[in-house]
């Protein structure tokens, strides 16, 4: 029976010990939210380390958590860095028990390596980042070394350092415990209430703007443009269901009052600062446009049609005194950074080759959302967006591919990535089972700045057959295209490929997403009955 007895008390001593580890971590979480919230949202310990570990992720390891978490890869690495701090937490509350002073010195080695993180962003503000991680370890280490203390030892124990220990009964620890994590949750509550109300200028100034009218309207979509196939994708994909592939793990807010896009680097003559009111008063112009993810997979979602409203991005470059390689400019790219220094490098050429290089400013009729970049955003047709589509767009810097590598070219990705000639079956989905006879296959297909010729099916392995395609509505958007298919009862594989505007046939050979996209046609198998 005593050995009962001594495991009973060894295994209550142990959970007091974890419940006051995570008391600590959940203490030292909130304190730095809240100081997070006071300095810059973006310094909090779980966003710098988050950020860390993103910039250090090898291109392969990103691609397969955007395939196998697609938008929510952000959530489930934030997630995973909270379980492994509480498993931490737990640990050093179990160390506490006979080392307190050890225990609370883990907690303050956490505090510095979070500190160290915000300190090695690259929109690091200096010491003022450091802060939120140094303050709320100060706190949780605090709290752990009262809590461990107050966590009743063995009968004829002493405190491992020396102190006296006073033992306080199970109901005192749980009084303890819980008014620590009432006030810890309170203090979280209003670090997030602060750092929304540092985020509402700029909500303000986004549902003051008003968007002028377009000087250069976009045509109007093509009759015909959306076809009536069940299960296709809209032509025109709405706000809310873009797809969203990016780095920010705390989306950024900008007062559009405050936003200044400076234009200087080599071969500018004229740099330049401007306002957004600056860029409302030049010409606009709006445009259909079709962007696309280099991490879409074959028959990949992260690909999305809007109707942009921009600044052309060539007018403002000439206007600085900017000339592309091919007219004697010294520099052959543009490097495009954001407020949260995300750096992209596009190829100067390209932007000032005569195609519809934006600095977007609506999307869909409306001014950009925050998820894509509002105020302003760069679109390049005919580019995926690691090389072109700029969101949060502060600064464009001319330099030289040999000078500089931008952030995706530093991780493996290639320095230039015209986007590939695809084609996506919608429908029917994969593993289907429609029945047999009529079906319609159908989906959408893309060659951004070339434009989509044809469209072919091949059921099995038959002869590829022309599907019927729905209008153009420009060489920089996708299209649609059906195909009426008599099934047979049976399993059938349906394959899919395009033909772009220059002629070129998509290419069967299968590659990944890595280093400039993937290629290869997509296929389903469905089984008619």
């Amino acid at each position: 029976m005593q050995g009962v007895s001594t495991f009973r008390t060894t295994f209550a001593r142990g959970l007091r010990g974890a419940a006051a580890g995570l008391l600590a971590g959940f203490t030292a979480l909130a304190v730095a939210e809240l100081v997070a919230s006071l300095a810059r949202p973006q310094a909090g310990p779980v966003t710098v380390v988050g950020g860390a570990a993103i910039d250090r992720t090898p291109a392969a390891v990103k691609d397969f958590a955007i395939r196998t978490f697609g938008e929510n890869d952000k959530l489930v690495l934030q997630l995973g860095i909270l379980a492994t701090l509480g498993l931490l937490a737990v640990a050093l509350g179990l160390l506490s028990l006979r080392h307190r002073r050890t225990g609370a010195a883990g907690v303050l080695l956490f505090g510095v390596i979070g500190a160290a993180a915000a300190l090695t962003r690259p929109d690091t503000q200096g010491p003022v980042d450091a802060l939120p991680s140094l303050v709320g370890a100060l706190a949780g280490a605090a709290i752990l070394y009262f809590l461990a203390g107050r966590a009743a030892p063995a009968a004829g124990t002493e405190s491992p350092d020396g102190a006296p220990d006073r033992r306080w009964s199970r109901r005192g620890f749980l009084a303890a415990a819980s008014v620590t994590a009432v006030a810890a949750t309170g203090v979280g509550a209003l670090g997030r209430t602060l750092s929304g109300r540092r985020g509402q200028g700029a909500v303000a100034s986004r549902e003051a703007l008003k968007l002028p009218a377009p000087a250069s309207p976009a045509p109007a979509l093509p009759a015909g443009v959306q076809l009536k196939a069940q299960g296709i994708s809209a032509f025109t994909t709405p706000n809310k269901d873009f797809y969203r592939v990016d780095t920010a793990l705390v989306v950024p807010r900008v007062d559009a009052d405050t936003w200044r896009l400076r234009i200087h680097g080599k071969g500018v003559a004229r740099p330049r600062t401007y306002s957004l009111q600056d860029l409302l008063e030049r010409p606009l112009i709006e445009r259909d446009i079709t962007l696309t993810c280099v991490s879409n997979e074959v028959g990949g979602p992260y690909i999305g049609h809007a109707r942009w409203l921009g600044v052309r991005l060539a007018d403002l470059l000439r206007e600085c005194g900017v000339k592309p390689p091919s007219k004697g400019g010294p520099a052959d790219q543009l490097v495009a950074r954001s407020v949260d220094a995300m750096a992209l490098g596009s190829p100067v050429e390209d932007v000032m080759d005569g195609r519809d290089a934006l600095l977007a400013v609506g999307m869909n009729g409306e001014p950009l959302p925050f998820d894509h970049g509002f105020p302003v955003r760069m679109i390049v047709p005919g580019l995926y967006g690691y090389v072109s589509a700029c969101k949060w767009i502060e600064d464009l810097e001319l330099t030289t591919f040999d000078a500089y590598d931008a952030y995706w070219v530093k991780r493996r990705w290639a320095r230039k990535a015209p986007i590939k000639t695809q084609a996506r079956i919608d429908t029917p989905k994969p593993f289907a089972r429609p029945a047999a006879g009529a079906v319609v296959v159908a989906g959408v297909a893309w060659a951004q700045h070339r434009g989509i010729e044809r469209v072919e099916v091949r059921v099995d392995d038959g002869p590829w057959q022309d599907a019927d395609l729905a209008p153009q509505a420009g060489v920089d958007t996708w299209r649609q295209w059906s195909y009426p298919w008599k099934a047979t009862a049976g399993g059938h594989t349906l394959t899919v490929r395009a033909t772009d505007g220059t002629g070129a046939v998509q290419t069967e050979e299968r590659a990944r997403t890595v280093p400039d996209g993937a290629s290869g046609w997509h296929s389903v198998f469905v089984t008619a009955g």
